[in-house]
């Protein structure tokens, strides 16, 4: 009888031992429990010590949040472009470099895809202001005349002189909005001599205006209705195909748009007219044609950095002459 008690009590000491062994196992998630039995005893949780970040990381968390930042406060806010033809001496001349406000007429979605010409659905936020006579503003250039639209992305900046519903008139070199003189830009530039001869390159093809006699033309405003004639379809052609509708002319002379009938189109957007300070250097509306209001990016704000691009890399020792001293965090008029 001892011997059998004996036996007895060793089986349910290995018995005991192997039940609190499976309790102690650790579970899927690395962590180590003591599970309850059926006696209610109490349990006790025991965890992994966690593994600490790695510098790396830590520092690649940093840099990948600052570059999110950057990027946000680029497409809404500010951005940075250089000037890189003179079309708008000698307020700016090429190698200034600006900061532009985009957001001061309402910050817009990205117009493309990054390092691609593949545009992108397009919404404009609400603005502080409206842009007026005399900005300087940076805009996505819509095309030349006779073209749907650019073939690349490209960004223009030209000084605004016409609003919509202004008439704009040249004669002689001196720029009349709403018949009034518009005062020439303290740092504009002008050929000595006046051009009279009709140039071919100018906006509306055919109209016999040049740089320096131009006009008069009306700068379309919302809602504004064209009359449309066999003999000026051509000249509206473009610029309502840009407005997204379709426009033809029968062989009995009669207008059709969006293949209804018609003599007359309702504008649907906002036009402005854009002129360089460099008048007669400068490809801007007299040659193009009208800015429409989806195509404003931004007001210049200041020159941050100017120096010489005719002075290169390989001449180390003239690149601190290069630098335009006087030109640096100059505001823009």
């Amino acid at each position: 009888m001892p011997e059998e008690n004996t036996k007895k009590n060793n089986e349910e000491t290995l018995l005991t031992e192997e039940k609190n062994e499976t309790a102690l196992r650790p579970d899927s998630a690395g962590q180590v429990s003591k599970e309850d039995d059926s006696s209610g005893d109490t349990v006790v949780h025991l965890t992994t010590t966690p593994k600490k970040n790695s510098k790396f990381k830590e520092y690649f968390d940093a840099l990948l949040f600052a570059g999110l930042v950057a990027i946000i406060l680029k497409i809404i806010f500010v951005e940075a472009y250089r000037i890189p033809t003179g079309s708008m001496e000698n307020t700016l001349v090429p190698g200034d470099f600006l900061l532009v406000n985009k957001f001061i007429y309402g910050a817009t979605t990205p117009r493309n895809i990054p390092f691609t010409e593949i545009r992108t659905p397009f919404f404009r936020f609400p603005s502080l202001k409206d842009p007026k006579r005399g900005d300087v503003v940076v805009f996505d250039f819509p095309g030349n005349a006779n073209v749907m639209k650019s073939p690349e992305i490209t960004n223009y900046i030209k000084r605004l002189v016409g609003l919509p519903g202004d008439s704009i008139r040249i004669i002689d070199k001196v720029l009349y909005v709403n018949s009034e003189v518009f005062p020439d830009p303290p740092e504009s530039r002008f050929s000595p001599e006046i051009s009279r001869n009709p140039h071919s390159d100018i906006f509306p093809r055919g109209s016999g205006w040049n740089d320096d006699n131009y006009g008069p033309i009306r700068v379309p405003k919302k809602d504004d209705i064209i009359k449309l004639t066999p003999d000026n379809m051509d000249e509206w052609k473009i610029f309502i195909q840009r407005e997204g509708h379709s426009i033809r002319l029968t062989a009995d002379n009669k207008v059709f748009v969006d293949e209804k009938e018609t003599a007359a189109y309702r504008v649907e957007r906002n036009y402005y007219f854009m002129m360089g300070d460099n008048r007669n250097n400068s490809s801007d509306s007299r040659v193009w044609g009208f800015l429409p209001e989806d195509n404003i990016i931004g007001e210049a704000m200041m020159i941050y950095w100017s120096w010489n691009a005719d002075i290169s890399f390989s001449e180390f020792g003239r690149l601190f002459e290069s630098i335009r001293w006087n030109r640096l965090l100059n505001i823009i008029h």
